[in-house]
């Protein structure tokens, strides 16, 4: 099965403590997620639950053509304020696993997405990353570097 991976930085202008509170909380994904993918925790939990190795999150989402899917992820490690790794338990991967870092810097926080995956279903799962699933995730990415310079403001350039 072929992997793939997507490394992301953003460096965002506040302080970790902000950064952490707010990228540790699994409701807030959906505000840095496109409308269009309908995503939906399902899990019950509060705006003030943080996460936490071993907990479990649920989704509902609509990432290509309209089909709406069920995700379960699994937060399997957790470093307080300086990363929290994600492994999907089900879903539309073969295979999920995606780091989130975070490095406190001058005027803010540098995150890092590392995230590593697989489509499956052999060379007709290669076809469908290199035509459609690579291209969307690095939209989503995308998306969501907009979305939090929207929510946080856009770090100064040096």
């Amino acid at each position: 099965m072929k992997t793939y991976a997507l490394k992301l930085k953003q460096n965002i202008p506040i302080g970790l403590d902000k950064a952490w509170d707010f990228f540790s909380s699994p409701l807030n994904l959906a505000k840095i997620t496109p409308s269009d993918m309908n995503f939906v925790v399902t899990s019950d939990y509060s705006e003030n639950t943080k996460m936490y190795a071993g907990m479990i999150i649920t989704y509902k989402i609509t990432p290509l053509f309209g089909i709406k899917m069920n995700w379960m992820t699994e937060i399997t490690h957790v470093q307080d304020h300086e990363y929290f790794v994600d492994e999907q338990r089900f879903g539309p991967y073969a295979l999920w696993h995606h780091q989130h870092h975070f490095k406190e810097i001058e005027g803010g926080v540098e995150m890092t997405d590392l995230l590593h995956y697989a489509v499956g279903y052999g060379v007709i799962g290669r076809l469908g990353n290199t035509v459609l699933v690579g291209k969307q995730i690095k939209k989503i990415f995308d998306y969501r570097v907009k979305a939090i310079d929207d929510l946080f403001g856009k770090y100064p350039a040096k």
